[in-house]
């Protein structure tokens, strides 16, 4: 059974969190502060730690610092539990060496999800037998997938888009490969009929274009940004040299486009079978996570691209919002819309 040392000041959330985990069959440590963590941590050597990032005593950034510089404990997966959304903070924890950042509040999913893929990529690792443990690193090499980001932030060729632009069409030759730095982005399709499809939704520290690395095939959707954008992009010839470098940033590509697939096969079966009323609470809901967003936060959205996103005409889309805003679920103002009651709208059928 694997071990989880959670750092964690707010003792509810601690407890709920911990609770979580051993109901998904995890032994679980918790402390209270930064200090105590590293105490723990170097004791009891987890194979896993969530760590907050605001904590008295030390920060996150503080633990993660005194574990990875201890031989005894560097290789130990480290995740961020954070209120802090920000690209720049986030950003700022992966470089320091975080393996995943999970912003609060979280669904049980993602922190589940995010734990076991990352116990996963630590099997991996060790269980790797590499024939190169005896030669000397290159500097430029890139080791993992952070760094894989911080190559496209810093060399990459950056572009902005202003709300409502395309970034690239279905059907141009797919060249290059994108790196959301800001802002949320939509992929969509365009019907025989003319109605669009949204098929998914991509936020900052997402990638954008992968079609074929063999050749130059052609992009299979739209993507236009949902608000201003800003990208940096690689030519696909220059990641496929790299990749071929490093097996490890594969892996971890490979884990990132499984889950997307993932993600658009739930979408897929919600649009073919769910009742009008339940897609529009669910997108609401993805719409809500994908902004970063707080549920009693209002979220600034077309009617439009909400339909899209649930498959369902937009005169339908209105009036189950309408028929929401009259149960109390959601409050509207203009283009705003904010969740009065998570539960309720969570439960829709």
């Amino acid at each position: 059974m694997n071990t989880i040392l959670l750092i964690e000041d707010d003792t509810a959330l601690r407890e709920n969190t911990a609770e979580l985990l051993e109901l998904s069959n995890y032994t679980v440590h918790t402390a209270p502060n930064g200090k105590i963590g590293i105490e723990m941590a170097k004791k009891i050597l987890p194979n896993i730690i969530v760590c907050d990032i605001m904590m008295p005593e030390v920060d996150g950034y503080g633990v993660l610092k005194a574990i990875s510089t201890d031989p005894t404990t560097s290789q130990i997966p480290f995740i961020f539990l954070s209120a802090k959304t920000e690209h720049k903070e986030i950003r700022k924890g992966m470089d320091q060496g975080a393996d995943d950042y999970l912003t609060k509040p979280f669904e049980e999913e993602e922190l589940i999800s995010a734990v076991e893929s990352r116990l996963a990529k630590a099997e991996i690792i060790a269980n790797m037998v590499t024939a190169k443990s005896s030669a000397t690193p290159e500097e430029d090499d890139i080791r993992n997938l952070n760094e894989l980001k911080n190559l496209f932030d810093d060399t990459g060729q950056i572009k902005e888009f202003k709300k409502g632009e395309v970034i690239y069409k279905e059907g141009a030759f797919s060249r290059n490969i994108y790196l959301i730095l800001n802002g949320i982005v939509k992929s969509h399709k365009m019907e025989e009929s003319g109605k669009e499809l949204i098929t998914a939704l991509h936020k900052a520290d997402d990638f954008l274009g992968f079609t074929s690395f063999a050749e130059n095939f052609p992009y299979q959707e739209t993507t236009t940004a949902v608000d201003d954008v800003k990208v940096a992009s690689v030519s696909k010839e220059n990641l496929v040299e790299i990749l071929s470098k490093n097996k490890n940033i594969s892996i971890e590509l490979m884990n990132i486009l499984s889950k997307d697939i993932s993600e658009a096969k739930h979408q897929l079966l919600q649009m073919a079978y769910s009742s009008v009323r339940k897609k529009t609470a669910q997108t609401i809901l993805q719409f809500t996570r994908i902004l970063n967003k707080n549920p009693n936060e209002a979220i600034k959205i077309s009617r439009n691209d909400l339909a899209s996103v649930a498959g369902i005409a937009t005169e339908s889309l209105i009036r189950t919002l309408s028929e929401f805003k009259k149960k109390g679920f959601i409050e509207i103002e203009g283009r705003n819309i904010k969740i009065l009651k998570l539960q309720a709208l969570e439960e829709v059928e």
